[in-house]
């Protein structure tokens, strides 16, 4: 660890007698991570500001009285394990394994009797999954309660919170569950266990394929590979597809660099995939500032094919490296609404305490050396209004099928052009500190 850069011994050889000296106290963890803030911060001019001596670790980091950076946070002790499972796995403790959506149409309800929560994703590896718990199925109750609208709120809030409740506070959740397609309705009784969740979906939109990628995990429901696994899997196994895909990253807010780097090689035949400037410290402590540039190898199941990549305003960071090299490396069309705008990145640090420094130390260009930082991607083909997969797959059909062409972005694909960004979208490209 870089701790052992705060403790200095001297060895001073006199004829044949060595006299030892006493070493330098260990570093408190506010000391510390002055230390690491001093030494890896990428913005140099703000850290003046900041004093070396001090109690609260949090007040280095928030309020941000002399960091202006809002991704640059400080983990305590207490959450450092949660934490560390959120950035690195998919892991959901304590879960039941399957989504859920609240749709309140009078159309629907007709249909339902008023229950308005249905199951969205079943996870394989879960209990939903084992029990057989069929997708799109409508939720009746849980645990013996009815989940039907309350006249007073036909908003759905009040099944929602009722319903999360009895996820949150009960180990064993009997659901009843109809199917109106199949008119069956049945219960399922489930334990609930920490479960590994999937971060790639595949679904079937209007005869076109959708590849749903959540984030960048290095370790999810494919425990050796991670996101970047399930994407591989995938694509290896339907090399031969001929039809028009969807590379759907709405709402991805990021995750690990190595997997959203090697995720984009898969793509790409050739030539640069991402460059990266950082700050770091070298064997004697020194900061040094460094940069590499990952290019692509050939010979993956995604090149040559036929894919467009639908993003919007929340597809931040790891997912707009993930877009740039795809988009200039493989030529692949961009289809929705600007991105977020975050072209740098945070590595992560255990301190002496046991707690998590996450700092921000890197910043990436894309391909062709473009900055989209605090300016966004903005998509070949905009979609109007929202970005929606009802709108990926019409751009994938007019773009690869007989359609007609969409009218192309006026100012040509890949422009970055500036974004307001907004402290509450906290998306991550992470690094593991040495």
């Amino acid at each position: 660890m870089a701790a052992m850069f705060f403790v200095a011994f001297l060895f001073c050889g006199c004829g044949d007698f060595f006299h030892p000296v006493k070493s330098t106290p260990t570093p408190t963890e506010y000391e510390y991570n002055y230390w690491l803030l001093q030494k890896t911060y990428l913005f140099e001019e703000e850290l003046e500001s900041l004093s070396p001596h001090g109690d609260s670790v949090e007040n280095l980091y928030y309020p941000r009285s002399g960091l202006k950076d809002w991704y640059t946070r400080y983990v305590p002790p207490s959450n450092s394990e949660s934490a560390s499972i959120t950035m690195n796995t998919s892991i959901v403790q304590g879960d039941v394994g399957m989504e859920y959506f609240l749709d309140t149409s009078s159309n629907t309800l007709k249909i339902t009797g008023d229950h308005p929560l249905f199951i969205a994703r079943v996870y394989a590896e879960s209990p939903a999954g084992r029990a057989g718990i069929p997708r799109y199925g409508n939720i009746i109750s849980a645990n013996d309660v009815d989940l039907v609208l309350a006249p007073q709120d036909r908003s759905g809030r009040s099944v929602v919170a009722t319903y999360d409740s009895i996820l949150n506070y009960s180990k064993e959740i009997s659901l009843v569950v109809a199917t109106y397609e199949s008119l069956k309705v049945d219960t399922f009784d489930l334990v609930k266990e920490d479960v590994y969740a999937p971060t790639v979906f595949l679904d079937t939109v209007a005869g076109i394929e959708v590849i749903t990628i959540d984030g960048f995990k290095q370790t999810t429901v494919n425990r050796k590979a991670g996101t970047f696994g399930e994407l591989k899997s995938h694509l290896d196994s339907t090399k031969g597809e001929k039809n028009a895909r969807v590379l759907n990253l709405l709402n991805n807010g990021g995750g690990h660099v190595s997997q959203c780097v090697a995720m984009a090689d898969l793509f790409v035949t050739d030539g640069p995939l991402s460059t990266q400037f950082w700050r770091t410290f070298n064997g004697g402590g020194k900061s040094v500032s460094l940069s590499r540039t990952t290019s692509a190898t050939p010979g993956d199941a995604g090149e040559n094919h036929k894919f467009v990549l639908l993003v919007n305003e929340r597809s931040a960071s790891c997912a707009e490296i993930f877009t740039a090299a795809v988009a200039e490396g493989a030529g692949v069309p961009v289809v929705g609404t600007r991105t977020y705008g975050k072209g740098i990145g945070q590595t992560t640090w255990q301190t002496i305490d046991n707690g998590i420094a996450i700092i921000t130390n890197l910043k990436f260009l894309t391909p062709k050396g473009n900055t989209y930082h605090g300016k966004g991607i903005e998509p070949d083909y905009p979609c109007e209004g929202a970005a929606t997969i009802a709108c990926g797959v019409e751009a994938a059909k007019n773009i690869y099928g007989n359609g007609p062409a969409l009218k192309k972005s006026a100012s040509g694909p890949h422009e970055f052009i500036t974004l307001k960004k907004r402290s509450s979208d906290l998306g991550g490209a992470f690094m593991e500190g040495n």
